[in-house]
């Protein structure tokens, strides 16, 4: 059985890592540095992505890096990641299919003491890959209106370093520091009468960002939790080129023009959750997350960036009574709901984002090995003007493998 599972869970994993470059199609990541990515370890999916009050004492918590400090003596842990994506979008006209494939994120976690731990992880933090034909908008201060035409690929990636330490048995904290890189192409087209403007752009993006987190263990059965993202400034620069075709006539405007252009800014981002268990068979998690983007003063060319509050609901039943001999007794089940307001708001409307979850764990054999298997189904934005709604469908894999090491032999 454990073979099988993981012969079949890296195949998998394998096959969704090397489609790993489609990683979105959203129209949505045509703003800023794209959609911010969701790649959470472990159990997470399944419970609507909760869980800033839950330990990191059998798989590795990216939520909150003060779970770390919980980490079982002498264990190292090892999650890979990735999602299958089948998405419908639909507007006032038409509607279209797409299926992605992504990897999720790779990670491991070792306890350096009986108190605290370590964590590496790296992980998609934002996609922009998009492809818009002739959009109609409306020119400022005139009555008149331009087509616009997008394409787009890039985005950028997290590699975050986070550290856990457990104060006393009740009080846990933690920090990380995550390095942001990556790029974005763009390619638009300017369709005004008689003239058009191509535009090829290259914007290069590199920062900085902390974060810092707590949990507190009330009683054996309650916990509580709470993360702080700090404001960071990430560096820009591009290369563009522009050029013009006016009634047949080309003109080259720019070729290969590098230039520094405005910084992009993450705002700040407070968390807090809760974990309750109830008689050692249900626990039940809640989270609250709220993101300050408007105080970053920033906006889009074709939408303002708006404070944003993300509501997460998780149920895990696992019954702890049961025979642990049998395998189906260690399985744990899970479902979860979602639901963000989003960060942007596109001609006075929100595009907002809900999702429920199903899933499970699959241990291999008599491992603290799982197997993790998540289902979610959501809808992003609405049908209203020039904006798109999109339903999907998400299969989320991930792999979390658990060594112990440095335990001397009992038995020659």
């Amino acid at each position: 059985m454990k073979n099988k599972i993981v012969f079949f869970s890296c195949f998998i994993l394998m096959s969704l890592t090397s489609f790993s470059q489609s990683i979105s199609s959203s129209p949505y990541s045509l703003y800023g540095v794209g959609s911010l990515y969701d790649s959470d370890f472990g159990s997470i999916p399944s419970i609507g992505s909760s869980g800033i009050a839950l330990p990191s004492s059998n798989f590795i918590n990216n939520l909150n890096p003060a779970s770390l400090g919980s980490m079982p003596l002498n264990h190292f842990m090892l999650d890979v990641g990735g999602k299958a994506i089948a998405t419908t979008y639909q507007n006032n006209s038409r509607s279209e299919k797409r299926n992605n494939f992504q990897f999720s994120h790779l990670a491991f976690a070792f306890p350096i003491t009986k108190r605290s731990g370590f964590s590496v992880a790296l992980r998609p933090y934002s996609s922009a890959s998009y492809k818009i034909s002739n959009l109609k908008l409306p020119i400022a201060d005139s009555n008149e209106s331009y087509y616009l035409t997008a394409g787009g690929s890039g985005g950028l990636n997290n590699f975050d370093f986070s550290y856990g330490y457990r104060v006393t048995e009740k009080l846990s904290v933690g920090a990380s520091a995550a390095l942001l890189f990556g790029n974005v192409v763009d390619d638009r087209t300017f369709s005004i009468l008689n003239s058009i403007t191509n535009v090829h752009k290259k914007t290069d993006y590199n920062g900085l960002r902390a974060t810092l987190g707590m949990q507190y263990k009330i009683d054996s059965t309650l916990t509580i939790g709470a993360t702080f993202k700090l404001p960071a400034q990430i560096k820009s620069s591009k290369i563009q080129t522009v050029e013009t075709i006016t009634d047949d006539v080309y003109n080259a405007i720019e070729t290969d023009v590098a230039s520094d252009v405005d910084d992009y800014y993450l705002p700040s981002e407070i968390g807090v959750g809760i974990s309750k268990k109830f008689k050692k068979v249900l626990t039940t998690t809640f989270d609250y997350q709220k993101s300050l983007w408007k105080d970053t003063k920033q906006s889009d060319l074709y939408g303002e960036f708006v404070n944003q509050d993300r509501f997460a609901f998780g149920l895990t039943y696992f019954n702890e009574k049961r025979n642990f001999r049998k395998y189906w007794d260690r399985v744990q089940y899970f479902a979860g709901a979602n639901f963000d307001t989003g960060y942007l708001e596109v001609d006075g409307k929100r595009v907002n984002d809900a999702s429920i979850s199903i899933g499970v764990r699959l241990p291999i054999e008599n491992t603290f090995s799982a197997l993790n298997i998540s289902y979610s189904y959501g809808q992003k934005g609405r049908i209203a003007n020039d904006l798109i709604k999109e339903n999907y469908h998400k299969l989320s894999i991930n792999l979390s493998l658990d060594g112990i090491w440095f335990v001397k032999r009992k038995f020659e």
